[in-house]
């Protein structure tokens, strides 16, 4: 450019921009003592001096953070909160503490035999898989050996759990249609110890049919659950055996609840805290009193838990009020709130119980869980 031109005078003066081509860079500028306009404090930071001709050694920009503390600073001395700290700083610091604490929770004492637990409600939308995976992971994290089985064609138990089950992956449907040992298709929980899982495939959806023709079709998942080696008493499966196998069902009652059903000896409902949930309780139950008087008269109702609470509305408290009224100690005294970090987890292969320990949603799910390995198995 001319000068003169885009109003500078004749003379070329020019002022000396720091990021102007061929200007002097702004670290060549003078900066001596690095004084600010705020004063002293914490907000003043200093530079050491470097040796002439050589860049500082420390940035401008990363000179003054002080104190910096990794994560396992924060497990080893607690939360150091200060007046400055802010919401997400102090987020960040439960969340750090919630997972070293899941990890480091007391074990709670394992029952003398393994207690075969059936997540069910033909209603869908209640949180019945989200219900089974959850408290499944809760009861790891607490010290218990725990088996999934997913039951349900869809497969949400196995994604949530973060284990293939494509076609052709090992699966329920072997188990149940084709007689495949139970423990050749278990494969374990890549994000929580102590936790396995049979996962299932869409070749699952085409079992009821194929099962319709077989004898004895309703008992196929008990006897391959009475068959796993890892399965029974203390003293005939050891110290390796499950204390807990959690079967996923599909939302509906066809022939694989069924199987469930006659599988389990306990039976877990969750129930969406809204008027609709119980309706469908009714049916459920009845189903259950059938299946007691023809197939598995040891079945039990041992516990129902109310889903998606919202106790900012009377409708959710009225329910749970209600469903107290009628079933009494079944009726866990843990609730589990509507929670976004529940809903998101799936979508990364995990529960909530590792996706973000310090939710409110892990938190009474770690609780629910307590309660169902704290009162024991129901007396027979």
């Amino acid at each position: 450019m001319a000068p003169g031109g885009l109003g500078w005078p004749a003379t070329d003066t020019r002022p000396e921009f720091s990021t102007g081509l061929g200007w002097p860079s702004e670290r060549s500028a003078p900066q001596e003592g690095l004084s600010y306009p705020q004063g002293k404090g914490e907000s003043e930071m200093t530079v050491p001096e470097s040796p002439a001709g050589h860049e500082p050694a420390v940035s401008r920009e990363t000179s003054g953070v002080l104190g910096a503390r990794t994560a396992g600073d924060v497990v080893a001395t607690g939360p150091q909160f200060g007046d400055d700290a802010t919401p997400l700083a102090r987020e960040a610091e439960h969340t750090v503490r919630a997972r070293f604490d899941a990890r480091s929770r007391p074990s709670l004492p394992r029952p003398d035999h393994t207690r075969v637990m059936v997540v069910a409600n033909q209603k869908g939308g209640v949180g019945k898989t989200t219900s089974a995976v959850n408290i499944a992971a809760a009861l790891a994290q607490l010290g218990q050996r725990v088996l999934v089985v997913d039951l349900d064609p869809q497969g949400n138990a196995s994604t949530a759990l973060g284990v293939e089950h494509r076609r052709g992956v090992p699966s329920t449907y072997d188990a149940v249609v084709d007689g495949t040992p139970l423990v050749d298709v278990t494969t374990p929980c890549p994000e929580v110890e102590n936790l396995w899982v049979v996962p299932a495939t869409i070749d699952l959806a085409g079992a009821e049919i194929e099962l319709v023709s077989v004898v004895a079709r309703e008992s196929r998942l008990q006897k391959a659950i009475a068959a796993h080696p890892q399965v029974g008493p203390a003293q005939d499966a050891g110290a390796e055996r499950f204390d807990f196998v959690l079967v996923d069902c599909p939302p509906s009652l066809g022939l694989l609840t069924l199987n469930a059903l006659v599988a389990g000896a306990e039976m877990l409902i969750p129930i969406q805290a809204e008027y609709y949930a119980l309706e469908g309780l009714g049916m459920l139950l009845e189903t259950v009193d059938m299946v007691k008087a023809h197939l598995n008269p040891q079945l039990v109702v041992s516990t129902i838990l109310v889903t998606m609470y919202d106790a900012r509305t009377r409708l959710a408290s009225g329910v749970a009020e209600e469903v107290r009224e009628h079933f009494g100690d079944q009726v866990l005294k843990t609730t589990i709130p509507r929670s976004v970090r529940v809903s998101e987890a799936p979508s990364y292969g995990q529960t909530v119980m590792t996706y973000d320990p310090g939710s409110p949603g892990a938190l009474c799910y770690l609780e629910a869980a307590r309660e169902i390995a704290s009162k024991g198995a129901p007396a027979r």
